[in-house]
């Protein structure tokens, strides 16, 4: 009886163990056929809608997206959670709306204007910034996040 329950137990374990790994393997992953708009875009979405596959998912979605000269300023993750849902930046989990207007654009860099609508209604602009990556490895050729301003207010939507 009590081995019985064990075997359950473990094989409950090893089902959840699968569902998230499952859940994370759904995430988006860096391709050179993905446009720098792309990237800001895929980014965006994730955090419009941040625990829909799973806890946070919005922010790794962003996080599989940011530059490794990035992640050394903001990461690793559990900083870049944290990072992200701080005063500066939390307007983004799970914001209402967003644009994305190209500024300015070179052969291995764009630069975007991002406006958000958050949950409390007010709009907040940013510059973001993407780079191709040119280094060997499975990310050559990827566009990758370098650098996201802080929020500038731009009032209320009412």
């Amino acid at each position: 009886m009590m081995l019985e329950k064990l075997q359950i137990t473990f094989k409950s374990f090893v089902i959840l163990i699968l569902l998230t790994c499952l859940s994370k393997a759904d995430l988006i992953k860096p391709s050179k056929d993905i446009s720098p708009k792309q990237v800001v875009e895929i980014q965006l979405r994730g955090l419009m809608k941040n625990d829909k596959d799973f806890t946070d998912s919005g922010i790794e979605q962003t996080w599989n997206f940011a530059h490794p000269s990035n992640k050394q300023v903001t990461g690793p993750l559990p900083r870049f959670k944290t990072m992200i849902k701080g005063k500066s930046y939390s307007m983004m989990i799970d914001h209402l709306e967003h644009t994305v207007t190209q500024l300015a654009f070179g052969d291995n860099w764009a630069q975007f204007e991002v406006i958000i609508l958050g949950k409390d209604k007010n709009y907040h602009k940013f510059n973001w910034q993407v780079e191709k990556l040119n280094t060997d490895g499975p990310l050559k050729d990827c566009w990758l996040t370098t650098m996201v301003s802080q929020p500038i207010s731009l009032g209320n939507s009412i």
